[in-house]
C-alpha cells in the first residue's frame, strides 16, 4: 500500500546522488532541491564528501535511523543489499529505486526486484519501480527528469507505467497548460502499479483538497477488478478520469474455437473495463492531453455545441467532428439571434457556426460569449476559435476569453490554432492559468470521447427468477469441453433465456414422428463438429420424412459426428450473443447481428459482467446496425428490452458458472417482443 512515507516524506535519502545532473542520481538530487523539499535530505556516495552542498555518507549503514523515503539510483546488483540495510537497520518505510537491469531485463535481474519486495513487504512499506523516473508530490520531486510542472491542488494526478512517456504526456499537457497535482512513475510496478496508486487516491480522496482530474497510462492491466472498483468509486466522487492503454494489438489473432473467442481478446476486456468504471479511453499521447484539458473546463451538461468563429474552414471541420460523434450544432435563431447579428459587422453570421469575420474584434466576440451563454437556451458549450494572419495582436481577444471562461455558467474551450503568429499571445493566455486547444479536430474527437462515455455502471444486483441451483448441478456434473446440447439447453433454461424446442438423435427411431409432431419444416444439425456450416453439418427446411432421413445419414457420415439436432424452423431476424472468460476480468458479453454477420460484419459491442439492464440497452444502441431494431424500410422492428432482458439473464447465466470459458448464442431469433435462442454452444473449464 501507498504511505505517508512516500508522500510526504520528512526525510529523504538519494543513494547514489552525485554532482553530474547529466546522471539520474545528480538530476534528482537538483530536482528535489530546486522544488523547494522542506525536510531533512542526505545523500549517499562511497567517493565524495560533499554533493551538491550536501554532506555525504559513504555507505547507508552510516545513515542516522529513520530516513523516510530512499531513492536509489544505483546498479540493480547493489540495489536489494541496500534495501535490506535500510528498511530493517533504519526503519525506512518507502523506497523509489530508479535503477533499470531488473525484471525487465534478465532472471538475475528478476530475482533481484523479488527479493527487494520481500524485504518491502516485511517492514510493510512502500516500493514505486524500479525502473522509473520517480515520483512528485506537492511534498518533493523525487524524479530525475525535466520538465518538473509547478503543482496545483485543481492539476491533475498523473500515474504511469512508463516513465519516458510520462515525460512526454506530462509536455504535451503542459503545452496545453494542463496543471498537475502529483505525477507516479510506477516502472515495473514490482509491488505497487497504477492500480495501487489509484486505489489510495480513492481511499484518501478529500472532496475538498483532492484533485478531481485523474491521468492514466497502462501498459498492462494487472488487476483489473481494482481498477474497476477505485475508478468507479473517485467518479462517482465527482472526479473524471481518462486512460491510455497501449498494446491494445497484443499478438494478433489468439486461437479461440468459437465467434465469441475470435472477437472477444484481452483488449476487448479492457475497453468493457474501462466503459463500466466511467473511464474514458484514449489512444495516444495528444488525445490523452486534450482529453485532460476538457476535463480542466466546466462540465459540459448536454450535446449541443456553439461554434464561434472568424475563420471558416475550421468551424467546418469541427461541425462535421462533433456531429460524426453524436454531439449537435444547433441552428441559432430568432429574435434574440438577430440582436446578436445587429452588434456584429456586416457579412458576419450567428446561424451556428458563428461567424463573426476576419475583421471581428475582442467586444464583439464578448458579445457572441455573453448571448450563448445566456440566451441561446439550448446551446451546452461555447467552442471559441480563434487565431491571427500576424498583421496585429490578438492580446486583447485572448483577455476577452479569459474573462469569459471564469464567468461563464457554460464550458467554454478556447482554439487557438495560430501557434507561431500568435506564440506570445498564447503564451500569456495558459500563464493565467487557462487550458486551449490548437486544432479544432482534436477539440471535437476529445468532447466526443467525454460525452460518450458513460458514468459507471450500477453492479447487477442478481435476478431472483435465475435458477442457480440447477445451473450449478448442470456444470458440476460436466466435464472439460463442449457440453451437449441437452446440457446447454438446460443451462439457458435455467437463466430464464427462451430456446427453441430441440430434441437430439443418434438413429432414426423416433425421428419422423417428432418432426411431425414439432410440425415441418424443421431443420437439422450435426452434432460433434464444433463449426457445422463449415462441414456440411446445417440442413434446412427439411419438409418430408424422406429429406429427414437422407439428411440423417448423409451428416453421420461427417467426420467427428455423434449424433444429429433437430428443431423447428422458425422466422426472425438473427441475432448474436457471446461470452468470453478473460482471466482477472470475468467474463466478457457480446451483443450483435448474429449467422455469418458476426464474422463478416463484427457488429459487435461488449460489457463486463455482470450487466445492467441499463448498459445492455446502451450495448444494444451502440451497435452500427441499431436501426435494425427500429424497423427499417417497412420490416418490423425488434423490441430491444427483451434483447436487453436476455444479456441480462446471460450475465446471471455466467455470474454462477465462473468455469463457462466460451459461450455462443448464434442465432437468436428476434420477431418484435419474442427472442428465441436457436443455436448455442458452451465450453466449460474448470
Amino acid at each position: 500500500m501507498v504511505n505517508r512515507q512516500l508522500i510526504d516524506p520528512k526525510s529523504i535519502v538519494v543513494v547514489g546522488g552525485s554532482d553530474d545532473i547529466r546522471k539520474p542520481g545528480g538530476k534528482i538530487l537538483k530536482n528535489i532541491v530546486d522544488n523547494g523539499y522542506k525536510g531533512s535530505l542526505y545523500v549517499v556516495n562511497p567517493k565524495a564528501d560533499n554533493v551538491q552542498g550536501i554532506k555525504t555518507y559513504k555507505t547507508v549503514d552510516e545513515l542516522p535511523d529513520g530516513v523516510e523515503l530512499a531513492v536509489l539510483a544505483i546498479a540493480a546488483k547493489y540495489c536489494p543489499e541496500a534495501v535490506e540495510v535500510l528498511a530493517r537497520k533504519k526503519n525506512t518505510k518507502a523506497f523509489i529505486i530508479i535503477s533499470a537491469g531488473f525484471g525487465e531485463e534478465s532472471p538475475e535481474g528478476a530475482e533481484y526486484e523479488r527479493r527487494i519486495v520481500e524485504i518491502v513487504n516485511s517492514v510493510n512499506g512502500s516500493l514505486i519501480g524500479p525502473n522509473c523516473i520517480g515520483v512528485v508530490t506537492v511534498n518533493h520531486s523525487s524524479v530525475f527528469t525535466t520538465p518538473v510542472p509547478p503543482l496545483e491542488p485543481e492539476g491533475a494526478d498523473f500515474i504511469s507505467g512508463s516513465g519516458a512517456t510520462a515525460v512526454f504526456i506530462v509536455e504535451a499537457g503542459m503545452k496545453k497548460g494542463l496543471r498537475f497535482n502529483s505525477i507516479f512513475s510506477v516502472g515495473n510496478s514490482a509491488q505497487l502499479g497504477v492500480e495501487d496508486v489509484l486505489e489510495y487516491m480513492d481511499e484518501s480522496f478529500d472532496p475538498v483538497k483532492s484533485s478531481k482530474v485523474k491521468l492514466l497510462y497502462i501498459e498492462s492491466v494487472r488487476k483489473p477488478q481494482k481498477l474497476l472498483k477505485h475508478a468507479s468509486s473517485l467518479i462517482k466522487k465527482g472526479c473524471r478520469i481518462a486512460a491510455v492503454k497501449a498494446g491494445r494489438t497484443e499478438a494478433g489473432g489468439r486461437a479461440a474455437s468459437s465467434h465469441t473467442g475470435a472477437l472477444a481478446g484481452s483488449d476487448t476486456a479492457v475497453d468493457a473495463l474501462f466503459r463500466k468504471a466511467g473511464i474514458v479511453r484514449c489512444y495516444g499521447r495528444e488525445e490523452l492531453a486534450n482529453v485532460a484539458a476538457v476535463f480542466m473546463t466546466k462540465e459540459l451538461k448536454g450535446k449541443n455545441i456553439a461554434i464561434v468563429t472568424h475563420a471558416g474552414g475550421p468551424a467546418v471541420m469541427l461541425t462535421d467532428t462533433l456531429t460524426e460523434g453524436g454531439l449537435k450544432v444547433p441552428e441559432i435563431k430568432g429574435e434574440k439571434a438577430d440582436n446578436l447579428l445587429e452588434k456584429l459587422y456586416p457579412g458576419s453570421s450567428v446561424t451556428n457556426p458563428i461567424d463573426f469575420l476576419a475583421t471581428g474584434t475582442a467586444e464583439q466576440l464578448g458579445y457572441i460569449i455573453d448571448a450563448c451563454d445566456n440566451d441561446f437556451d439550448d446551446i451546452d458549450g461555447i467552442a471559441v476559435i480563434f487565431g491571427s494572419p500576424g498583421l496585429f495582436s490578438v492580446k486583447d481577444a485572448y483577455e476577452v476569453l479569459h474573462e469569459k471562461i471564469r464567468t461563464s455558467k457554460k464550458p467554454v474551450y478556447p482554439v487557438m490554432p495560430s501557434v507561431i503568429n500568435a506564440g506570445e499571445e498564447m503564451e500569456y493566455f495558459i500563464g493565467k492559468g487557462n487550458v486551449c486547444f490548437t486544432d479544432e479536430v482534436q477539440l471535437g474527437n476529445a468532447l466526443v470521447s467525454v460525452v460518450n462515455t458513460p458514468a459507471p455502471a450500477d453492479i447487477n444486483s442478481g435476478l431472483k427468477d435465475v435458477d442457480a441451483a440447477r445451473i450449478r448441478s448442470v456444470i458440476e456434473k460436466s466435464s472439460d469441453g463442449y457440453l451437449n446440447p441437452d446440457d446447454v439447453n438446460e443451462l439457458l433454461d435455467a437463466a430464464g433465456i427462451p430456446v427453441v424446442k430441440t430434441k437430439v438423435f443418434t438413429d432414426i427411431i423416433g425421428m419422423t414422428d417428432w418432426a411431425a409432431d414439432a410440425g415441418y419444416p424443421v431443420v437439422m444439425k450435426v452434432v460433434g463438429p464444433v463449426h457445422k456450416s463449415d462441414v456440411g453439418g446445417v440442413s434446412l427446411g427439411i419438409n418430408t420424412d424422406e429429406m429427414l432421413i437422407s439428411e440423417f445419414y448423409r451428416m453421420m457420415k461427417i467426420e467427428g459426428a455423434e449424433g444429429v439436432l433437430l428443431q423447428p424452423m422458425l422466422k426472425g431476424r438473427e441475432l448474436f450473443l457471446g461470452a468470453k472468460y478473460e482471466p482477472g476480468f470475468g467474463h466478457i458479453v457480446l451483443c450483435g447481428l448474429g449467422g455469418i454477420f458476426v464474422e463478416v460484419m463484427k457488429d459487435v459491442t461488449s460489457a463486463l459482467a455482470p450487466v445492467s439492464e441499463s448498459e445492455a440497452l446502451d450495448m444494444i444502441k451502440r451497435l452500427k446496425g441499431y436501426k435494425l431494431f427500429e424497423g427499417v424500410r417497412g420490416e418490423k422492428g425488434i423490441d430491444e428490452t427483451s434483447y436487453a432482458s436476455v444479456i441480462v439473464r446471460l450475465s446471471e447465466l455466467l455470474r454462477n458458472a465462473e468455469e463457462i470459458k466460451e459461450l455462443d448464442i448464434n442465432p437468436l431469433l428476434a420477431e418484435q417482443d419474442k427472442i428465441v435462442a436457436v443455436d448455442a454452444r458452451i465450453r466449460v473449464e474448470k
